[in-house]
C-alpha cells in the first residue's frame, strides 16, 4: 500500500465506507483534532519513557488505552451517518477516565488558584493535547445531534483527566506547578 494516493489533491478526503468529503468539512476537522491530541500524548510519554517514578508503567500503560480509545474517536466521528460503526465507543471507556481522574486526583495537592501549563516536558505537553482535546470537542458539538453523546462525553473527560494528568506528572517529575497571581 502507497502512502501517497493522490485523491486528496483537489482538497477532498475519504470518511470510513469511502464517503468523499471536503478536507475542511466538520468531521474531518473534528477527528482531524483527535489525531493531533493522540499525537501530543505520544510525544508527552516520549518524554517520560527514560524518566523513573514509582508508576511510570501504569501510567505508560493508560496513556496507550487512551490514545488507543481516542483513536476509536475519531473512527467513530469519520463514519458517514447510518454507517455501522466499527469501533464503537463504550460507557466503560469514560468511566475508566473518570476512576483514572480520581486515583490521580487524590495523590494532588488541592488547587488554590489557578495554574499555569508549564512543568516537566511531558506535563507541559499534556497541557497542549488537553487543549487540543478541548477543540475537538467543540468541532465535534458543532456537528449537531449526528455525534453520539458517548464521544461528546469521552472527550470532556478526557480533556479533565489530561489536566490532572499533567499535574501527577509533573509531581512526579519533581516539577512545581506555577500559580497564576494577579498583580
Amino acid at each position: 500500500m502507497k502512502i501517497y494516493t493522490k485523491t486528496g489533491d483537489k482538497g477532498t478526503t475519504s470518511l470510513i465506507y469511502g464517503t468523499r468529503v471536503a478536507k475542511n468539512d466538520a468531521l474531518v476537522e473534528a477527528y482531524g483534532t483527535c489525531d493531533e491530541a493522540n499525537s501530543m500524548i505520544g510525544l508527552a510519554m516520549s518524554y517520560i519513557q527514560h524518566e523513573f517514578f514509582e508508576e511510570q508503567e501504569d501510567v505508560q500503560q493508560a496513556f496507550h488505552q487512551i490514545q488507543t480509545t481516542l483513536f476509536h474517536v475519531g473512527a467513530e466521528l469519520a463514519t458517514p451517518k447510518g454507517k455501522e460503526v466499527k469501533w464503537k465507543l463504550e460507557e466503560s471507556e469514560i468511566m475508566k477516565l473518570e476512576a483514572l481522574i480520581d486515583e490521580w486526583d487524590a495523590n494532588l495537592p488541592a488547587l488554590t488558584n489557578f495554574i499555569l501549563p508549564s512543568g516537566h516536558p511531558a506535563g507541559a505537553v499534556l497541557h497542549v493535547a488537553r487543549t487540543i482535546v478541548r477543540r475537538a470537542e467543540r468541532g465535534a458539538v458543532s456537528i449537531g445531534k449526528d455525534v453520539s453523546p458517548l464521544v461528546l462525553a469521552y472527550l470532556n473527560r478526557l480533556s479533565d483527566f489530561l489536566f490532572v494528568a499533567a499535574r501527577f506528572i509533573n509531581l512526579r517529575l519533581g516539577q512545581r506547578e506555577k500559580g497564576l497571581h494577579a498583580e
